[in-house]
């Protein structure tokens, strides 16, 4: 029996009615009528006990029906468990990160791609401040959390959120006790900065465009934001930061001073271009939906400080 006439049955056996079920089907009442004496003809029983005016179902009937109805729903549940198993992905996606990867926002990242794809295997890498790319550039990540800009050519990201920028401050600097500070308060003062060769990044973290043309009047380099707040802390240097710094890498004395009037950090999933596997294009969509999703996170991150 065809599973179509299966499927008719049940309509017919709970409308009891070919009128009402030939439309539902889009047949037509005799071709309805000519499949059901097919089902009791292979079945070799009475299904329906039918007159002028009404029609029922015989004992019969009311058997196979529920066993017709358990036969498809076995079946529409091997379709679909087909169906799932060709779209299953597997392998491994290679996550580079900076430190603090995407803040509050990580967990529930990687918590939501592993619960949705359990076949894909996430290697994590963090990365210090000499490879601002988190391993884009040499390849070594198949996606990343970074903050943009980057000098990465042929890069595609989704930003995730724009966190404000934070001056950190020795503990009796000058400016120590200043309530906001701009780029033309700082950019004379001696800055730590990530020993990286992406101009671009290093340009946006030293205030370049804002010298007009004057260079840092020091820099120290560093490999990641602890070795700069501990230069900062000793008095060696301030540095331009984000405002989750004071959260996740607190050093005891050093000042942290809202910086306004310039744009804030983007912190971005990228990948490069034409390298979006099915993996990382997984990842992407699962980090678009998180941070749609964890709205209330997202403006905290992006809250100016206090």
């Amino acid at each position: 029996m065809a599973t179509q006439k299966l499927r008719n049955f049940v309509v017919v056996a709970e409308e009891l009615n070919l009128s009402r079920a030939a439309p539902r089907l889009f047949v037509t009442q005799q071709a309805l009528s000519k499949q059901l004496r097919d089902i009791e003809e292979a079945v070799g029983v009475r299904l329906f006990d039918r007159s002028t005016r009404s029609m029922a179902l015989t004992p019969a009937g009311e058997e196979f029906l529920a066993s017709v109805r358990e036969a498809l729903a076995a079946l529409d549940a091997g379709v679909a468990a087909a169906r799932s198993a060709s779209q299953r992905v597997s392998g491994t996606v290679h996550l580079g990160f900076l430190m603090g990867g995407a803040l509050e926002l990580t967990t529930p990242i990687l918590a939501e791609f592993s619960a949705r794809y359990p076949d894909i295997r996430l290697e994590l890498r963090e990365t210090g401040l000499d490879d601002p790319s988190a391993g884009l550039a040499d390849a070594t990540s198949d996606v990343a959390i970074v903050r943009l800009p980057l000098a990465v050519p042929d890069l595609d990201s989704v930003p995730l959120f724009v966190e404000p920028l934070i001056v950190a401050l020795p503990p009796r600097h000058r400016l120590a006790d200043r309530t906001s500070l701009t780029a033309e308060d700082v950019i004379d003062e001696p800055l730590a900065i990530g020993r990286t060769t992406d101009a671009v990044w290093r340009r946006f973290w030293t205030l370049d465009d804002h010298r007009g043309g004057r260079p840092p009047r020091v820099v120290r380099e560093t490999t990641s934001p602890t070795e700069e707040l501990q230069l900062v802390a000793a008095g060696l240097a301030c540095t331009i930061t984000v405002v989750g710094a004071r959260r996740h890498t607190p050093l005891a004395g050093v000042r942290y001073v809202p910086l306004t009037g310039l744009p804030g950090s983007t912190v971005a999933v990228a990948w490069r271009r034409g390298h979006r596997s099915p993996g990382v294009e997984r990842f992407v969509a699962v980090a678009q939906q998180v941070r749609d999703r964890e709205s209330a996170i997202v403006r905290a991150i992006e809250a100016p400080p206090a």
